[in-house]
């Protein structure tokens, strides 16, 4: 069985995530996307948020799982059981720290293969700190993330307005 595992922060989960999502499902028995929880940064979404919303999003998936975790990603691999960690990339920056962070990762993990998967080109542009930057102007996000997001997007910047007034 070829078990995946997609992580990422997914703050928010934006339609780029989701062409990456729908094609590595259709790469493996089992696709985990996996939420990773980073106590370094300051998400504008909890863990809890980001997992409803890629549930959400995904619930016409039958073989996507949806999970959080810390720490190094092949360690939650291993405990997972996953022999496949799919990246997603936009651009030559992204190929660049996604081949070193490959290549460590296959030191400490040999077992686990990393797969790339290029976004498609109508989605190449497209990042979760754009639509945040753009939500935060109350402009329109529509053509970044579901509906189902973008009212998450609008709830959270609203109650932020509210706490900062």
């Amino acid at each position: 069985m070829k078990k995946g595992i997609y992580p990422g922060s997914f703050d928010p989960v934006t339609y780029g995530h989701i062409d990456v999502i729908r094609r590595s499902a259709a790469l493996v028995d089992e696709l985990i996307v996996a939420v990773l929880g980073n106590s370094e940064k300051t998400p504008l979404f909890t863990v809890e948020e980001r997992k409803d919303m890629l549930r959400e999003v995904t619930k016409g998936l039958p073989n996507v799982k949806i999970e959080s975790f810390s720490g190094l990603t092949v360690d939650f691999a291993r405990k997972m059981n996953a022999n496949v960690l799919v990246r997603g990339l936009r651009a030559i920056p992204d190929f660049e720290y996604e081949l070193n962070m490959a290549q460590t990762n296959h030191i400490i993990a040999p077992e686990i293969e990393t797969v790339f998967l290029m976004t498609s080109l109508k989605y190449s542009y497209l990042s979760s700190t754009t639509v945040k930057e753009v939500a935060n102007f109350h402009a329109d996000i529509s053509t970044f993330v579901p509906p189902y997001v973008e009212a998450m997007m609008h709830k959270k910047f609203i109650s932020n307005q509210e706490v900062e007034s």
